[in-house]
């Protein structure tokens, strides 16, 4: 059994080291903040100031390896995330009826709640587990590396203290200083790769009403316009986000910080104005998130591993921008292998770098394709998807087979080309478009003109708060 240490006590940081210690190893997980999230969800979601950690009150949904990896190596946090009041969603939920089951489909359901509950119930999980030792408040100040071709870590640096380990994890985020602490000990640097995202996010909380209703229906949770999307994330325990996509470069960005303009905003997307009309009280001021990237961080070249003695794992290895929800997925994916492995990998990490080009790198070229492609649609305004394309996105609500292949997609199951390029799923699409032959792409949100319209109101400060008559074709 290993000695570990994990630096980092986020999402990935305490599950590897949950799954570390439920295989018998010895975990010291070292965590800068002193807090943790508790029994309070609310008060830790909405008034715990964390600056490293911007992604922690925009919305998520857990895609299913969040869920698979849990009941497959923590069933109790599964568990008590559903006692905590995450819901879980299956894609075929859409239909009311489910199809006829096929292996596989009992996988495609998403965790809807917010991220704090998720690490309540990872911390408590954590804090049951005799083998894992937790130090809060204790930030690690460096590596104790060994030299040697390639040379060694061999422990941490926290305060005073060297702490050995047979392993270290870096699990701490997309501002990891662990590269440069490599780099610093002589190693050679890890081979890094960033993509700019260029989409800025807002977001916006909010509650039903006690008493009030409780679902819009059957109403797709995405709109997008030409140069925006809207969305919805229903959440836990009755709370919901709204929120919105656009260029970092839109000159209207920064007014839809105004609570009252985002909202009327939201109102001109079919998606977010039918949650709106359930009058929700609204729970938090607008939050933004910006400065997004997609990174690889690399501790292998072609000469092979920089060191031994260290992996990486969670956004240390692999950040994606939040637009397909992959993060959280990928860093359990990641923290599950490790678990399974950690001696092997101990003693020689190249075999779990090469797991990671081939299970994880994958999705994180899906995602820098998808940026590339919503940068430069929300920055130019250009014409929705072609009509197959649209065809295919739109079928989905209306035919399980294409449904089942954009839920394997989005669940991280099988690659587009594959999920969607079957006989089955072309003659389901094929069908579809023939019954509609009139069939046009087109987006549901507000024209370039609608929105300028209601950003000058914004800015004379008569923000507007109408629905427009677009009319809803777009999946979400």
């Amino acid at each position: 059994m290993a000695r570990v240490a994990v630096i980092g006590g986020g999402i990935s940081g305490l599950g590897t080291a949950l799954m570390l210690g439920r295989r018998g190893h010895a975990v010291t997980l070292f965590e800068q903040d002193g807090r943790q999230a508790g029994d309070d969800l609310d008060r830790d979601f909405f008034h715990w100031d964390r600056p490293r950690v911007p992604q922690a009150v925009q919305p998520h949904s857990f895609l299913a390896p969040v869920r698979s990896v849990l009941r497959a190596e923590a069933p109790d946090v599964h568990a008590d995330l559903l006692a905590r009041g995450a819901r879980e969603y299956h894609d075929f939920d859409w239909f009311g009826e489910h199809p006829p089951h096929r292996p596989g489909d009992e996988d495609l359901v998403t965790l809807r709640t917010r991220r704090i509950v998720l690490e309540a119930a990872l911390t408590a999980a954590v804090r049951r587990e005799p083998a894992v030792e937790v130090r809060r408040g204790c930030r690690v100040s460096g590596l104790a590396v060994e030299e040697g071709r390639p040379p060694r870590v061999t422990g941490v640096l926290a305060g005073t203290e060297t702490y050995a380990a047979d392993l270290v994890v870096d699990a701490s985020g997309r501002r990891s200083p662990v590269p440069g602490r490599l780099a610093a000990a002589g190693c050679r640097p890890p081979v890094v790769e960033s993509h700019r995202a260029g989409i800025a996010y807002l977001c916006r909380w909010y509650r039903l009403r006690a008493g009030g209703p409780r679902d819009p229906g059957r109403v797709k949770t995405g709109s997008s316009a030409p140069f925006a999307l809207a969305g919805v994330f229903p959440s836990d325990n009755d709370t919901f986000a709204l929120h919105l996509v656009l260029s970092t470069g839109d000159p209207t960005r920064g007014a839809l910080t105004d609570p009252a303009v985002f909202e009327a905003a939201a109102r001109l997307f079919p998606a977010t104005a039918a949650w709106l009309d359930l009058a929700p009280e609204p729970q938090s001021a607008v939050l933004a998130m910006a400065g997004l990237d997609n990174r690889w961080t690399s501790l292998t070249d072609d000469a092979g591993p920089v060191v031994t003695g260290l992996v990486n794992a969670g956004d240390s290895l692999v950040h994606t921008n939040p637009t397909l929800g992959h993060g959280v997925a990928l860093g359990l994916r990641a923290a599950q292998h490790l678990a399974a492995h950690a001696d092997e990998i101990a003693a020689d990490p190249a075999a779990y770098h090469t797991w990671t080009a081939q299970a994880l790198r994958p999705w994180f070229d899906a995602q820098v394709t998808a940026d590339r492609a919503n940068e430069q649609s929300l920055t130019e305004g250009s014409a929705p998807p072609d009509r197959l394309a649209a065809a295919r996105g739109a079928c989905a609500f209306d035919d399980p087979v294409v449904m089942r292949a954009r839920a394997q997609v989005r669940h991280l199951v099988r690659p587009s080309a594959d999920a969607y390029g079957t006989g089955e799923v072309d003659r389901a699409v094929t069908t579809w478009l023939a019954a509609r032959p009139d069939f046009a792409p087109r987006h549901d949100g507000p024209t370039r003109d609608q929105w300028e319209a209601l950003l000058t109101g914004a800015r004379s400060g008569r923000p507007g708060t109408r629905r427009t008559s677009c009319t809803s074709t777009a999946g979400a």
